[in-house]
């Protein structure tokens, strides 16, 4: 009898599944189960147990973050961007969301036999170009070539090592039942821009929100000092990284769905595609918990820079309904906003 995935068969929970589905990398529930069964158990350590986008280490009196991540999207030039410059800056944002300034970059190459050299190049200069405009060098790395049909064309690692300033205390664990619940613009614009290529949609201006956070970030610190907790929202979008929090810290949080900062193009091709723009990715978005005093102070220091513009506050955190996302609809009617077992856009980052 055929695989049941290898059908198209909806996907099924890891406790039920015999083997890896493609949808255990979606930053769904399948992605959660398999972190929460398998990995983080026979790996726990306090620096891990945080379960932040960074892990925070002290090293001779100073705190570092460190932080690693790897990229296998297709197509690898995308509107907006490419694989290389996707890298650099999803490893950057990792740090930043913690408070880090990065100081360094590694960067590995996994290459399928049959890759154009021409290609290699450009994501290259692509990388180059994106670590200079941040200020942050590849120190180190690694390069394997793997025979035809073994990879697509091209797979990166980034890891990066940031500088946590003295006092800052930053993290999901810090959030409390009256916090604002801020994004410092659109969502959904990286995922739908790639989806839309892959499928041939010309919907308007769709480009990925591909961008390094970590000035948007320093600026929101020197303003608001008191942030509790920031998070950039990429596989599985904003909904993930709020039900994820919800649910791990056992917190109630109620979002105003008018509120969420929505490009038009955006939203019609989720609604073409009949995708939910909660549950797409992000790469060059924040989402920040402040205390609800500084809500005005933070939006006002976000909206004076470029990648902050369209800033808004979408809800907050409250004490009743532990571990539920509201969502309030613009009729007036409320839904308990929840994960997919798995994303319906693999390979978007």
């Amino acid at each position: 009898m055929a695989d049941a995935a290898a059908l198209g068969a909806c996907p099924v929970p890891i406790g039920e599944a015999e083997r890896v589905l493609i949808g255990h990398g979606s930053g769904g529930k399948l992605t959660s189960e398999l972190l929460e069964r398998m990995i983080f158990p026979a790996l726990s350590n306090p620096a891990l147990d945080a379960r932040d986008d960074h892990a925070l280490l002290s090293i001779g009196g100073a705190r570092i973050a460190f932080t690693t991540d790897s990229y296998v999207i297709s197509p690898i030039v995308f509107p907006g961007g490419d694989i290389g410059e996707l890298a650099v800056n999803g490893t950057v944002n990792d740090l930043a969301v913690g408070g880090a300034w990065p100081i360094a970059l590694s960067l590995s190459f996994i290459l399928e036999e049959g890759l154009p050299l021409a290609d290699l190049a450009r994501v290259i200069e692509s990388v180059r170009r994106a670590s200079m405009r941040v200020g942050v060098p590849i120190v180190t790395g690694d390069t394997k070539v793997v025979e035809r049909g073994s990879a697509d064309r091209i797979f990166i690692n980034t890891s990066g090592v940031g500088v946590v300033p003295a006092g800052l205390e930053l993290g999901s664990a810090q959030i409390r039942p009256g916090d604002a619940i801020l994004v410092s613009g659109t969502i959904a614009d990286h995922g739908i821009a790639v989806m839309a290529h892959r499928t041939g949609l010309e919907l308007g201006d769709l480009a990925s929100d591909t961008a390094p956070l970590h000035a948007l970030v320093a600026a929101l610190l020197r303003a608001c000092p008191d942030v509790h907790a920031m998070r950039d929202p990429t596989r599985g979008g904003l909904a993930a990284t709020l039900v994820e929090i919800a649910a791990r810290h056992r917190l109630g949080i109620e979002i105003e769905e008018a509120a969420i900062p929505i490009r038009d193009p955006v939203r019609g091709a989720c609604e073409l595609l009949g995708l939910d723009p909660l549950l797409v990715a992000n790469e060059g978005k924040l989402v920040a918990f402040v205390p609800a005093a500084s809500t005005d102070r933070a939006l006002a220091s976000m909206r004076a820079q470029p990648l902050g513009r369209h800033a808004a506050c979408i809800g907050s955190v409250v004490a009743r309904h532990p571990t539920i996302v509201e969502l309030a609809t613009p009729i007036g009617g409320r839904r308990i906003l929840d994960l997919p077992y798995a994303e319906p856009l693999p390979r978007i980052c």
